[in-house]
């Protein structure tokens, strides 16, 4: 049985793999600071973009999607906007959180999935 940071590890690889074929250029895995972490972050249609990885094996009820809890998306906006300064990136640079569900063989990608 693997632990779930190694099971993470597994799944965030099958998420950049999909997100690729996506058109998504990756720029960075596993960004982490005091605050939290951002599994993944990367490029696609002029958005930098903040991905939330999730899993769940298919005999959980309950979609990995749900594990994006309001505390949770407010955890990633606080990373993502210590990413964009510690970057000194613009605030003006469009940017979008979404979240990539993978819930035993299906893979749900929601682009823009909170504000």
């Amino acid at each position: 049985m693997m632990n779930k940071r190694k099971i993470g590890s597994v799944y965030e690889e099958v998420a950049r793999e999909y997100l690729i074929k996506n058109d998504y250029e990756i720029i960075q895995s596993n960004f982490s600071c005091k605050i939290g972490e951002i599994d993944i972050i990367a490029n696609n249609e002029d958005y930098l973009c903040f991905i939330e990885v999730k899993y769940r094996d298919k005999d959980s009820l309950a979609k990995g999607l749900y594990a994006v809890d309001k505390n949770k998306q407010k955890k990633i906006y606080n990373v993502a906007k210590y990413y964009m300064l510690k970057n000194n990136l613009n605030n003006d640079l469009p940017c979008r959180f979404d979240v990539i569900s993978i819930d035993g063989d299906e893979i749900t990608l929601i682009k823009n999935a909170f504000p």
